[in-house]
């Protein structure tokens, strides 16, 4: 018996699937919501991914995402910049902003040293922070490593806190823990261990 197999479809549907996150199904509901479009919806939909692609770049000097030269938060003459934050991700700017409590600058480093991925130190936006610290206006004080609590996250600061310590900048690290409303019993031994470490005076 013949497979039903649209080659059109398929590839549309491949494409869906190389996304972070989507699976088979989603990747197959993206496309049939995409064949649902009209003429005009279509267009609208492939302008915008063209206009991204081909607008969007990276900040000159924190490597965080932007349309401009410089970023909206690099650009803030109200932000304090003599501390800088430093992330794997765009997303983690995204999130650490909807705190406000954060009211300095980020550094985005795209990605995390991952030898078994094969990510080198060289891959990452490592040598644009180094430029950073070495500048006199403004003058750095503190550098905060907030890449994420995973093996890759852990040694990723490691590594960049050690070629900052001989600049005479002070590097600190997120403080992870245990969640609000989280109950000790369900933590595992990292987490407490870190909560432990990151614990403040009341």
């Amino acid at each position: 018996m013949a497979t039903y197999h649209i080659p059109s479809f398929s590839r549309l549907t491949d494409q869906f699937e190389r996304m972070p996150g989507v699976g088979s199904k989603s990747a197959q509901r993206l496309a049939y919501y995409v064949l649902g479009l009209t003429d005009d919806g279509v267009k609208e939909f492939s302008n915008a991914i063209l206009e991204a692609h081909q607008k969007i770049h990276y900040c000159k000097i924190c490597c965080n995402l932007t349309e401009e030269e410089l970023c909206p938060i690099c650009r803030d003459p109200a932000r304090d910049h003599s501390v800088i934050c430093v992330v794997e991700d765009p997303r983690d700017v995204v999130a650490l902003e909807r705190t406000h409590e954060f009211n300095a600058v980020y550094h985005v480093l795209h990605g995390v040293i991952s030898p078994l991925n094969g990510i080198g130190p060289g891959q990452l936006c490592i040598k644009e922070l180094l430029a950073r610290i070495g500048q006199k206006d403004p003058k750095v004080r503190e550098v905060i490593m907030a890449t994420n609590p995973t093996v890759e996250g852990e040694a990723t600061a490691m590594y960049i806190s050690r070629l900052l310590k001989p600049l005479g900048v002070k590097v600190t690290r997120l403080a992870y823990g245990i969640p609000v409303g989280g109950d000790l019993e369900y933590a595992d031994e990292f987490t407490l261990a870190r909560a432990l470490e990151g614990r403040s005076e009341l």
